[in-house]
């Protein structure tokens, strides 16, 4: 089963002098920006016998980085290979019959195909498209707004979404420990427990003629707790860390595991939600596929209360989860 997408051509990869609303601005441009190789990112082994060692490695990571690549996770590399290639069978299909999963936004339904490649309000473009649905919890799940073909993408995102809440609820308990919480299921029942909301996000970065020249996704931290990343294995990830941008690696069969905005907040600031952005391939389409971890829209997340005192003030207010999804949408103070 292979695990790469077939290229093809179509109008978005055959376009040879860009769109002025890709363009970004000289000091955005990957060109003018380059990024440090031959940095690897924090990797952190599941499998390691020492459980101190590994909550310390863990949390270093999270307060350094805010990013770590996860291996010896027990998601089996068959059910890695299937989940891309499910998500690629769906992107192989006709922009026509995409279309037939396209979101409406403008009806409050995100779920759903939606591409950034169209002109939008004169903002610059960023050059993926992507599919986007809730995988958990079920009772939330409306299975009709996701891909239809290939008919195994249903069987196929089910298993991977146990083996994700697994490992999901596993790095929780681990960063509980590792910020001396005395309950390891703190940071879990902040987020909702079982009731924490899991959505899935395919992105597809097509080739590009000048990808010195644009973005796929433009810097941003996640506004959710974790962010569970599978890429294939076209390289495009970049983390900004000491001023520079760091290109990362592909490390095969890892799990990427980006610290986001509501850990930083539970933390009161000790781990890192950390910035990053994405960079296209002139030849090769390149994928991932995000699982991020969020809490119900009514959970109110602020600084854990053991993490606030005299030394350590609140550096965050605290908020519903919706209020602040909708502060970050709209760009507006925290």
């Amino acid at each position: 089963m292979s695990s790469t997408i077939d290229e093809k051509s179509v109008d978005k990869e055959s376009i040879s002098d860009l769109p002025k609303h890709f363009l970004r601005s000289e000091n955005e441009r990957p060109e003018c920006s380059q990024a440090i190789e031959g940095i690897q990112v924090p990797v952190i082994s599941l499998s390691q016998p020492n459980k101190d060692v590994l909550v310390h490695e863990l949390s270093k990571a999270c307060n350094e980085w805010g990013i770590f690549a996860l291996t010896d996770h027990g998601i089996p590399q068959s059910l890695l290979e299937q989940l891309r290639f499910v998500g690629e069978e769906f992107f192989k299909l006709s922009e026509e019959e995409k279309q037939k999963h396209a979101s409406n936004p403008s009806s409050g339904n995100f779920e759903g195909y939606a591409t950034k490649m169209v002109r939008n309000y004169g903002d610059k473009i960023e050059w993926v498209d992507y599919y986007f649905h809730l995988m958990h919890p079920p009772c939330k799940v409306n299975h009709q707004t996701w891909p239809e073909h290939p008919p195994s993408y249903r069987n196929v995102t089910e298993e991977y979404t146990k083996e994700v809440l697994r490992v999901n609820f596993t790095i929780l308990e681990l960063l509980s420990e590792g910020l001396g919480l005395e309950d390891k299921s703190i940071l879990k029942s902040k987020l909702g427990g079982d009731e924490i909301e899991l959505e899935m996000k395919i992105n597809m970065y097509p080739p590009c003629p000048q990808p010195q020249l644009v973005l796929g996704v433009e810097p941003h931290t996640d506004m959710s707790a974790l962010t569970i990343l599978v890429p294939n294995d076209v390289p495009g990830l970049q983390v900004w860390k000491d001023g520079n941008w760091i290109a990362v690696g592909c490390l095969p069969n890892a799990l990427y595991v980006h610290i986001g905005d509501q850990i930083e907040v539970l933390s009161n600031g000790k781990c890192k939600s950390v910035l990053h952005r994405s960079l296209v391939n002139e030849e090769r389409t390149r994928m991932s596929w995000a699982v991020f971890s969020t809490p119900p829209q009514d959970a109110i997340i602020g600084p854990i209360e053991s993490l606030v005192n005299d030394e350590n003030p609140s550096k965050y207010s605290s908020k519903t989860f919706a209020e602040y999804r909708y502060r970050k949408i709209n760009r507006l103070p925290q």
